[in-house]
């Protein structure tokens, strides 16, 4: 078993809600996505989001905008829709559930685990 793979599968798994919480925050052009995902230590290739952008775009998801650019061409920024909104909800709803059903069995399993201290009153 590959450790590195299983590890990329939970990022993969997570990609979508935090890239949609980058956006649900203020809008946001890719790059200003790709660093934050970088600050957080969930790094993204271009070539993995510009498709999930279109993805979302297409499911009318998120919109764009194009602002014109002092240096370069113009850019494409990206908001979240009314149906963005209420499927981020949703997200951060499962989201929820998965950690404290994660955290319940994790913690669990580490206290069932652990040896009895019994005081000794003295």
């Amino acid at each position: 078993m590959n450790i590195d793979n299983t590890q990329s599968q939970m990022r993969k798994g997570v990609l979508e809600f935090c890239i949609l919480s980058i956006i649900k925050r203020a809008e946001a052009y890719p790059s200003d996505i790709i660093e934050e995902m970088k600050k957080a230590n969930l790094n993204i290739l271009e070539g993995t989001l510009y498709p999930l952008l279109t993805r979302l775009k297409n499911a009318d998801l998120l919109s764009y905008r194009w602002v014109e650019s002092l240096a370069g061409p113009p850019r494409k920024y990206f908001s979240l829709t009314e149906k963005g909104n209420l499927f981020y909800k949703e997200l951060e709803n499962t989201w929820q559930e998965l950690v404290n059903a994660v955290k319940h069995i994790t913690e669990t399993k580490q206290q069932e685990n652990e040896p009895e201290t019994t005081s000794n009153p003295s």
